[in-house]
């Protein structure tokens, strides 16, 4: 999937040249959280974004939404999701791939429950101009 996001990119928008929140807000990102971008382009007016993700053990994105669809390859680690009503909503282990919902009333967390870092390869495909996510408070969850 990691080659088919790329080639997804690349082929797709010529040139491709993953939950940390980048809105101020009530759920930061746990330390530690980075991100690179690895490639992105504009094409009519959608972003097409691929980034690299690390969320180090016992971390997470803090609670957000997308405005677009994010499709995601777990590189390395495993990525605990979980939706608004603190449920499970998937567990995808190193190899496996992740299509996440968008919109406003998909508000979700990623965290690393295990004890190696996670690494996503996200590819975000937005409205022109969106921000990768958008912060949300949590929803009453015992975890942040």
């Amino acid at each position: 999937m990691r080659t088919a996001l790329r080639t997804a990119v690349v082929g797709t928008v010529t040139a491709a040249a993953f939950l940390t929140c980048t809105a101020a807000g009530a759920t930061p990102a746990g330390p530690g959280v980075t991100t690179r971008i690895i490639g992105q382009t504009t094409v009519g007016g959608t972003d097409y974004t691929l980034r690299e993700i690390t969320i180090p053990p016992g971390q997470s994105t803090g609670w957000h939404y997308h405005d677009g669809p994010v499709y995601a390859f777990v590189k390395q680690g495993t990525l605990s999701h979980f939706n608004s009503a603190c449920g499970s909503d998937g567990v995808y282990r190193t190899g496996t791939t992740i299509r996440e919902t968008f919109g406003p009333d998909h508000v979700h967390i990623g965290r690393n429950l295990g004890d190696t870092p996670l690494v996503l390869e996200a590819l975000y495909v937005l409205p022109h101009g969106s921000p990768f996510s958008e912060d949300a408070p949590n929803p009453g969850c015992p975890y942040q």
